[in-house]
């Protein structure tokens, strides 16, 4: 199984949310998407809950400590430009999420592929086979 690490998750320590919550500073909307890993004898799958947001909001990478990286975000500005008004209101909208995970020795790092379809971003990640194994095995020669 993947363990996984959140990153950008509540940053404040629970007992500080009484005092900075109040009518004059609104809460930051910090919930995670919701994220599904699953196995079977030839590859590994993490599907995570992504919502209006499209395969130019995802960047997807493994790090040099050998974790897989998903990184989302999504900036969004309405903009209405009609004469002889102004805004009194006008909403913005940004999301940024990364969700980090360890990688399993047997996952064949070149074959990993992904797609976003009707608001699930999944990750494929096959696993090595017996034979792919023996021939990632380094063999020192002793002189």
């Amino acid at each position: 199984m993947l363990p996984i690490r959140r990153y950008n998750q509540s940053w404040l320590p629970t007992m500080f949310d009484d005092f900075f919550d109040n009518d004059f500073m609104g809460k930051t909307n910090a919930t995670a998407p919701a994220i599904n890993v699953l196995e079977d004898e030839k590859a590994y799958r993490v599907e995570l809950a992504a919502p209006g947001m499209s395969k130019e909001n995802f960047q997807i990478h493994i790090d040099d400590d050998n974790n897989l990286v998903i990184k989302m975000e999504k900036k969004e500005e309405q903009k209405e430009e009609k004469k002889n008004q102004r805004y009194l209101r006008r909403e913005f909208s940004y999301t940024k999420f990364q969700q980090t995970l360890i990688l399993p020795d047997d996952v064949d790092k070149k074959g990993i592929s992904a797609g976003v379809e009707h608001g699930v971003l999944t990750v494929e990640l096959p696993k090595l086979t017996a034979e792919q194994k023996q021939q990632t095995l380094q063999k020192i020669e002793v002189k």
